[in-house]
C-alpha cells in the first residue's frame, strides 16, 4: 500500500478499536437506563464485529508492509472492505439502537457484504501467495 494508504488504515483501526470500547463500557454501564435490552444486545453486537475488525485492519496493514512492490489490489480491498464493514454494519447497528429508526437497520446488510468482500480479498491473496 501506499505509506499514506497504510497509515490510514492503522489510524483508521485505531480508532475503530478505541469506539468499540467505549460503547462497549457505554453498553455495560451507562446506557442500561436508557435502552431496551434488545439495543444493548444490538450494541455488543457492534462492538464484537467492530474489534474483530480493527484486528483485521491492522494485519492487512502489517501484510502490506511486506508484499512484494508493496500491497497487491487484494490488500487495498480486504482493507476498504473491512474499514466499510465496521462503517455500515457496526454504524447501522449503533444508530439503530440510539434512534429507533428502522432506516439504519438497512445498513448492516451492506455493511456485512463489505465484510466478507474483506474476508473473500484477503483469502484470495493469501492463494495468490502461496502460488495458486
Amino acid at each position: 500500500m501506499r505509506p499514506n494508504l497504510h497509515s490510514g488504515l492503522i489510524v483508521f483501526a485505531g480508532i475503530s478499536g478505541a469506539l468499540a470500547v467505549f460503547a462497549a463500557a457505554g453498553a455495560a454501564h451507562d446506557l442500561k437506563d436508557w435502552l431496551a435490552a434488545a439495543d444493548l444486545a444490538r450494541i455488543q453486537t457492534a462492538v464484537r464485529y467492530q474489534i474483530w475488525h480493527a484486528l483485521a485492519l491492522l494485519g492487512t496493514a502489517a501484510l502490506s508492509t511486506s508484499a512484494a512492490g508493496g500491497a497487491s489490489l487484494l490488500l487495498r480491498v480486504a482493507g476498504y472492505g473491512f474499514a466499510l464493514g465496521s462503517l455500515l454494519f457496526c454504524g447501522g447497528l449503533y444508530l439503530l439502537s440510539f434512534t429507533g429508526l428502522a432506516l439504519f437497520g438497512w445498513l448492516a446488510p451492506a455493511g456485512g457484504l463489505a465484510f466478507m468482500a474483506g474476508w473473500l480479498a484477503l483469502a484470495a491473496y493469501g492463494w495468490r501467495q502461496r502460488g495458486g
